[in-house]
């Protein structure tokens, strides 16, 4: 696959990643007594796919190299977690509050990383990825402290947490990742070294 259609790919696979996460954050929120089974093989699923894109877009060239440049190891790391939770959904089922609270934040730490990258290169939307950034951020460490008790109530923190990822995650993608038809991979001469 050449670089280009691998870099539509992942751009379009991280749209339409972003506009599953948002339909699932209102769908949790809408109907926060949903079947945990259901639940979890759902978000196994996506997060499986979720984590295939970030490879296929690490391995890409985006023009800023800014919004994949974590995505190797995340990507994997996602992919797994969605594996596990679909293969040990009885023993997740106790941990999806605080599964969700790590990879929330660890994804928002990495995108307030990268929004400070975007204004050294002069992207002047940055300070968008950074606030929603923050904003995630803060709902991943509200699902690891866990402040309702109620089940209910964590899963609408949940929705609107996924939902914030979702948003966060087209911002990136639409802020940071530009295709140009000419594009080449680099090529460096050695000659000149």
């Amino acid at each position: 696959m050449d670089t280009l259609k691998q870099l539509k790919l992942a751009k379009n696979g991280y749209i339409v990643m972003s506009i599953l996460f948002m339909i699932l954050g209102i769908c949790l929120i809408i109907w926060p007594d949903c079947s945990m089974a259901v639940f979890c093989t759902a978000v196994g699923i996506m997060l499986i796919a979720y984590g295939c894109i970030k490879i296929i877009g690490y391995f890409s060239r985006d023009f800023y190299c800014l919004a994949f440049q974590f995505d190797l190891a995340f990507g994997v790391l996602m992919a797994a977690v969605g594996v596990i939770i679909i293969v040990r959904r009885n023993l997740v089922v106790n941990l999806i509050f605080g599964i969700f609270g790590v990879l929330i934040l660890a994804d928002a730490l990495f995108k307030i990383q990268m929004s400070i990258d975007a204004k050294k290169f002069g992207l002047s939307l940055w300070w968008r990825i950074l606030l929603m950034a923050i904003l995630t951020g803060v709902l991943g460490v509200l699902l690891l402290i866990r402040p309702f008790e109620a089940a209910e109530v964590m899963m609408i923190l949940v929705g609107v947490s996924v939902l914030f990822e979702g948003i966060l995650n087209l911002c990136v993608v639409i802020y940071t990742v530009k295709i140009i038809k000419n594009q080449r991979q680099d090529i460096i001469d050695m000659d000149e070294y």
